[in-house]
């Protein structure tokens, strides 16, 4: 089981090994636009708002694997 939280070499040392799909991109959390992301929103809203969001989802994160219907509410977005 991995630790809540990892250290950049920590990250970039897993995602080398190709275990884990992990763009370069992700290790630059939080970012622009970060607030309206499901990793972000998910702590402040309620479970049917949280549905709204992945119902019918079309993208998961490259970064937590998080789904999502619109690619807006999602770090780094891959269509499903």
């Amino acid at each position: 089981m991995l630790k809540a939280t990892l250290s950049r070499k920590e990250v970039i040392e897993l995602a080398d090994t190709g275990k884990i799909f992990l763009s370069e991109a992700a290790l630059k959390v939080p970012h622009e636009g970060h607030e309206r992301h499901l990793c972000e929103l998910v702590k402040n809203m309620t479970q049917e708002q949280y549905k709204s969001l992945i119902r019918n989802a079309q993208y998961f994160c490259q970064h937590c694997g998080r789904a999502a219907a619109s690619s807006e509410n999602l770090c780094f977005p891959e269509k499903i």
